[in-house]
């Protein structure tokens, strides 16, 4: 019998493929995620719609624990106190196309869809320089965790899409 050779490259390539497509699936799993908390929260503004905002507002802040005094739960309810209706629904309709995005994505990077990779990568690659800035502004946990996770995803998408070429 004939047994097939296979050359310590080739393996080592073959394992780093099926590596690198158990991380687009985490990736997959991620943006789905951020896709599904957009979306309930685009579905949350709508039971909102013909409330009183303002009093909405002061609640939320009372509940975070925040001083309403202070600059950015003012800013917060000042903003809520002019919205209108139209730029409300416009919020709520907007989170639900960012939310259809991020699960098309999700879905293509799950099944492993080249569109979806390159489609990953230039979109999360546009967020890069924006919190790069946002970390200058000021270093935070969240900003950070933010920045180091979107840079490992586009770093593997970047890194699954130039694999692929060769």
């Amino acid at each position: 019998m004939l047994e097939k050779v296979v050359s310590p490259r080739s393996y080592e390539n073959n394992m780093m493929t099926k590596q690198s497509k158990e991380y687009i699936r985490i990736a997959a799993v991620f943006e789905a995620a951020k896709g599904s908390i957009v979306l309930i929260t685009g579905f949350g503004l709508l039971l909102f719609i013909h409330k009183d905002l303002h009093l909405v507002s002061e609640q939320i802040v009372r509940h975070l624990h925040l001083n309403p005094a202070r600059h950015y739960p003012t800013i917060f309810i000042d903003v809520i106190d002019h919205i209108t209706e139209p730029q409300f629904l416009a919020l709520a309709l907007s989170a639900l196309l960012y939310a259809v995005v991020r699960l098309v994505e999700a879905y293509g990077l799950w099944y492993h869809r080249k569109w979806a990779e390159w489609f990953g990568f230039l979109t999360g690659g546009m967020y890069i320089p924006v919190e790069i800035y946002e970390l200058a502004r000021g270093v935070t946990a969240v900003k950070l965790t933010i920045f180091i996770v979107n840079l490992l995803v586009v770093a593997l998408l970047g890194a699954e899409l130039q694999r692929s070429r060769k």
